[in-house]
């Protein structure tokens, strides 16, 4: 073998290494592009895309601390201002902390937008004579296609006026199958209720209707429920007004006799005037008058009762606010008292 020989020997090797290290080698992977998150104003403000996919969901809540007085005021968790009371401790003030959290999620389909409703309640109060000061509470669970609606959430007797010195219905909040027609100025609702653990026997089915019209700055309801079980109603009318630089209220209740939707008395009236003073300050009076109360025994009796209070809230800044409410009740061949509540509440 000569010289040229070996030579190209040599380099015919050397090509063949090279070309079978070529095919072993390691080509990295282009990297995938990153889907960042979309805001989606097909709703409203607040709501993003879920990544792959054309769902839209908004995270809100708020933080709550509040401290409530008057007599016996155990457990200011309870909203306030029902007649007979809610007291739970032999305290005449109490401070707890509430932290609410929901998600909203909503999708266009071809019946309508479709949504799923979540909120919780997270409850802290050192109060310990009310057994349960800590706990936590769904507050509302609800699917929702166009009109209908189905789940756990609020009725429209949960509707009050500006401020805090009303009190305008009895149990508020059912599962219950829902339908709403929305023609803009005017709406018309239906809804069926389950009644357990809010009417006064077991089993309870309740039906309520509603029928809304808005022209300008007036609004007016008029709303009906009936218990089954109990066999009886009641019904309400509830105006509201843009009036100077703020909005008037006024409402109405008449009941056949107690049931789930309505049991203080067998009439009231109640108005209030929430007035802006500034962007950030407003002031509500309001007063409430209870006729025919009820006697503890299913029925309505002769003493009668009136309310009247004042509420003030402050924008502190975006997203946090106080409000002050001092209410004054007298009942007939009862105590009158004092009581009300001190809030701070950032949302977001």
């Amino acid at each position: 073998m000569n010289i040229k020989s070996l030579l190209l020997g040599s380099a015919a090797a050397l090509a063949a290494v090279s070309g079978a290290q070529a095919a072993d080698a390691i080509v990295a992977a282009e990297p995938e592009p990153m889907e960042y998150v979309r805001v989606c104003d097909a709703f409203g403000t607040g709501y993003f895309y879920i990544p792959g996919t054309e769902t839209c969901l908004k995270i809100g809540g708020f933080i709550r601390v509040q401290g409530s007085f008057g007599r016996d005021e155990a457990d200011s968790r309870f909203d306030q201002g029902s007649l007979g009371g809610n007291n739970q401790s032999t305290s005449d003030w109490d401070v707890f902390s509430r932290a609410y959290i929901s998600f909203d999620a909503k999708s266009d389909t071809e019946y309508g937008t479709l949504t799923g409703f979540f909120a919780a309640e997270f409850n802290a109060d050192n109060d310990t004579d009310s057994g349960d000061s800590d706990f936590i509470d769904v507050d509302e669970a609800y699917i929702q296609l166009g009109g209908f609606k189905a789940g756990f959430f609020y009725s429209w007797w949960d509707k009050g006026l500006n401020g805090e010195t009303d009190t305008l219905g009895n149990f508020t909040e059912f599962n219950s199958l829902a339908y709403l027609y929305d023609g803009g100025t005017f709406q018309a609702g239906i809804s069926v209720d389950e009644l357990e653990g809010a009417s006064t026997k077991a089993n309870g089915v309740g039906v309520a209707g509603i029928v809304s019209a808005t022209l300008g700055g007036v609004s007016f309801d008029l709303l009906g429920g009936f218990d089954t079980e109990v066999e009886e109603g009641a019904i309400r009318a509830l105006l509201s007004a843009d009036l100077g630089p703020g909005v008037f209220q006024v409402a109405g209740i008449w009941a056949s006799d107690p049931n789930a939707y309505w049991a203080e008395s067998e009439w009231t009236v109640a108005a209030s005037y929430r007035f802006n003073a500034t962007d950030k300050f407003a002031i509500t009076p309001g007063a409430q008058y209870f006729g025919s109360l009820n006697d503890g025994n299913n029925g309505f009796g002769n003493d009668d009762a009136w309310r009247v209070g004042v509420t003030a809230d402050y924008q502190v800044t975006e997203g946090l606010a106080t409000r002050l409410s001092v209410q004054y009740q007298d009942e007939d061949n009862g105590d009158d008292e004092v009581f009300g509540f001190l809030r701070l509440q950032r949302d977001f």
